[in-house]
């Protein structure tokens, strides 16, 4: 009896707390005697006694008088933004966070939240409610561009599983898919989209172009994961048409980003024919660099004609220990070293 009915001051309650003695807090009435209680408690510094007083705050201040207060008290409020997340109370937590400008690391623990989530549409939710959230306005693109793509994922994978269920689409019946798209990163869904929806109009959510403009990919990223698509379902024609350009006058060239030597690589992983690798090993301004790579893949003719522009008799003859004997690529260098010496002579 005493325990409740003594008229104990806010120090003399969190030491009686501290102690495991139980006290009522209902005596403190006053917003002032409150927020002495809660100074008391986080001097005390016992984390079940600050939680325990914040349980007694939330439930009697109203939510604008119980925020502003928490700002100025950033360990009080670390202590309720665990509470919460522990309580499963996102509501209040955003609502928390919205009007309390704090520290980036605590804005980004919030954000991490979203990991937890395995609802696809709570995750959607919750991601547009972080968008309001006082981060930087870097930070608040990111979250922004992230929302966007859950969201375009969303409606990618609905329509996707449609199509494949129903058996409509070639190329999922072909190459049916092995995961979903949702929750995917940026790169993964480009690649996702080169390769089930590389022809789609700009228009559809789907299409690649439109991946490309709304989260801003650079060219190099755009070609490299374009090209990796490609190569994996062997279309050379289209790898062929992301390198060419033309110009004012209508000439055509090829041109890449990312440099030749890369595309090669990618190129080969893939398996490509070594007609399609020598076309891009040719295109290498490296002269080192494309012997290399024509050595390496066996691309003879390329090597072949380098080291023949070269003028180099040697390694030329030397070359002829690495292809067929008997071969056309044998009689080609036989034909360039004797044309060679009647140019000698």
């Amino acid at each position: 009896w005493q325990d409740y009915s003594g008229d104990w001051s806010p120090k003399d309650t969190v030491r009686r707390m501290q102690r495991g003695k139980v006290c009522s807090l209902e005596r403190f009435r006053s917003l002032q005697d409150k927020l002495v209680l809660l100074d008391e408690a986080v001097a005390g510094h016992d984390g079940n006694v600050i939680t325990a007083v914040l349980i007694f705050l939330k439930r009697t201040l109203r939510r604008e008088i119980l925020f502003r207060e928490l700002e100025m008290r950033q360990v009080a409020l670390c202590h309720l933004i665990h509470f919460l997340k522990e309580m499963g109370e996102q509501k209040f937590l955003l609502d928390l966070l919205r009007l309390c400008f704090f520290c980036l690391s605590l804005q980004l623990s919030q954000y991490r939240e979203h990991l937890n989530i395995q609802d696809v549409e709570k995750r959607r939710e919750f991601l547009k409610g972080c968008i309001g959230l006082p981060f930087s306005a870097e930070d608040t693109s990111h979250i922004q561009d992230h929302y966007t793509l859950l969201e375009r994922q969303i409606i990618i994978e609905a329509n996707d599983r449609h199509l494949e269920s129903s058996g409509q689409s070639e190329i999922f019946r072909k190459y049916p898919r092995k995961a979903s798209i949702l929750n995917m990163p940026l790169v993964t869904t480009l690649f996702y989209s080169c390769f089930y929806h590389y022809t789609e109009a700009e228009g559809t959510f789907s299409s690649p172009s439109n991946l490309k403009k709304t989260f801003k990919i650079p060219d190099k990223q755009y070609v490299l994961t374009a090209l990796a698509a490609r190569a994996k379902l062997r279309a050379w024609d289209d790898v062929d048409a992301l390198f060419t350009t033309k110009n004012w006058l209508g000439y055509t060239k090829k041109k890449a980003p990312i440099g030749f030597h890369r595309v090669v690589e990618i190129l080969q992983r893939n398996n490509a024919p070594v007609q399609v690798l020598q076309e891009y090993v040719r295109l290498v301004e490296d002269v080192e660099t494309r012997l290399n790579l024509a050595t390496k893949y066996k691309c003879h003719d390329v090597a072949i004609e380098t080291y023949r522009d070269l003028k180099d008799r040697i390694q030329l003859t030397a070359y002829k220990c690495k292809v067929e004997r008997g071969s056309a690529d044998e009689e080609k260098i036989n034909s360039i070293l004797n044309n060679m010496v009647r140019n000698t002579y």
